[in-house]
């Protein structure tokens, strides 16, 4: 009785070691399999840019911050060479889908007959008048355009570029033709003609980060618009007008420069005395063409300034450049439509202001107006991490001490900007006190 107790026991232990070695055996070809299916660290970083899904995004920003080799300076290297184009179509391509917002729109695109992924392009986005088509800017625009630049042209109904849709629309667009061309993120140009020259001050002012030059033209805009001008004080600005022009008044561009000669923006104007046998002098005559393209070509955007300006309604309080106003007091609020909805704080101008200067290294003065709490974004470019850094609010001291680089920050603000040229690690986060 007791052998075949002893034998049982036996028995039952050698089955049992080898199912556990079979278990670990198992275990071990589940973690290689595991290791052999994980991404490299570039290949994850290649699909966080590449992502389109805002729920990837998220997910493959978690798997890089967890990854062993992800550090700040090794992820930002990978970020900026991180897109790779591959050959696309050229030449004119009409009637191109973008669904913004649940809505389809339409856009037409021009590249140049002998594009090259691996070089960038700068990128023109035209806004079509009342009564027209982007595409029909296409037949205007492609035959005097030079190879070194893509043109895209998006459709607003009724030409009515100064509502919250048509910004959207000019943003997805632009986002659209980045995703497949290689666009240089520093020659990006906003330009239309009347109500496009409308959308363009509109678009161009509470965008104006992104752009490295704006050009309107035979339109303007409502002088209870005029203090967003202060956005443009780092990006160039080229305003065309007819001097017989009855559509658009040519006064509305005079006032418009005297105002930005008021607030010391620069400009370039350009007055022209053609006539259309249709559209008498609201127009845009190919001959002032040439000059506008030569001006394309000295322009580039200053991506990180020293000196950032930034004025907002409470409906824009997105990043802007370096900085971002995060809360307000009680300020004008645009309406889906701007300002049909005219009230006491849009007719008073009431609006937030920052304005922030690096006066010198790692010492940064800030002054505010209607500001409870804003943000500052970061990189070494702009500050030493490695040593503390003084901010100073309306001359009063409201941070001294260190900032630190964050990959969470880094992935969070490029899947927010769209942008890899230009990378922020660092956030610092500054209650205003009275």
């Amino acid at each position: 009785m007791r052998s075949w107790l002893w034998l049982s026991v036996i028995v039952l232990f050698g089955v049992s070691n080898s199912l556990l070695t079979s278990s670990s055996w198992a275990t071990d070809l589940t973690i290689g399999e595991q290791r052999k299916n994980e991404l490299s660290l570039p290949e994850l970083v290649q699909r966080f840019v590449n992502a389109e899904d805002a729920d990837e995004g998220r997910v493959l920003a978690k798997r890089i911050a967890v990854h062993p080799e992800a550090t700040v300076e090794a992820v930002s290297l990978l970020l900026q060479g991180a897109r790779r184009y591959a050959k696309m179509p050229v030449g004119i391509q009409p009637d191109q889908p973008i669904r913004v917002q649940g809505r389809v729109y339409r856009y037409g695109l021009f590249v140049p007959p002998f594009y090259d992924p691996s070089r960038s392009y700068g990128l023109i986005v035209c806004l079509h008048g009342a009564g027209f088509t982007g595409d029909s800017y296409l037949k205007r625009w492609v035959p005097r355009l030079k190879g070194d630049y893509l043109l895209a042209c998006p459709t607003m109904s009724d030409g009515a570029w100064w509502t919250r849709q048509a910004e959207e629309l000019v943003l997805a667009t632009v986002a659209a033709v980045r995703s497949r061309y290689h666009i240089d993120s520093n020659k990006l140009f906003l330009t239309g003609m009347s109500n496009g020259g409308i959308g363009t001050w509109l678009i161009g002012m509470h965008r104006a980060d992104q752009f490295a030059g704006i050009a309107p033209m035979a339109s303007g805009i409502d002088d209870v618009l005029y203090p967003f001008l202060d956005n443009l004080r780092q990006t160039a600005v080229y305003v065309i007008h007819g001097l017989y022009d009855r559509v658009m008044p040519v006064w509305l561009s005079r006032e418009l420069v005297n105002e930005l000669d008021r607030r010391g923006i620069r400009y370039v104007y350009r007055e022209h005395h053609y006539r259309h046998p249709h559209a008498g002098g609201h127009f845009f005559p190919r001959e002032e063409l040439p000059g506008l393209i030569a001006w394309f070509d000295e322009q580039a955007r200053h991506s990180l300034p020293r000196h950032v300006t930034v004025v907002r309604d409470a409906t824009h309080l997105q990043s802007f450049s370096w900085v971002r106003i995060d809360v307000t007091d009680r300020i004008a609020a645009f309406s889906e439509n701007l300002i049909d909805s005219r009230d006491e704080l849009i007719e008073g101008k009431v609006y937030a202001k920052l304005d922030a200067k690096i006066i010198r290294p790692n010492d940064i003065t800030v002054s505010t107006t209607h500001v409870k709490r804003y943000s500052l974004f970061l990189n070494d470019q702009l500050i030493d991490f490695s040593r503390p850094i003084t901010i100073r609010t309306n001359g009063i001291v409201t941070y001294q001490g260190m900032v630190h680089p964050s990959l969470s920050t880094l992935l969070r603000e490029v899947r927010l900007r769209k942008d890899t040229s230009v990378l922020y690690p660092a956030q610092l986060t500054i209650d205003v006190t009275n």
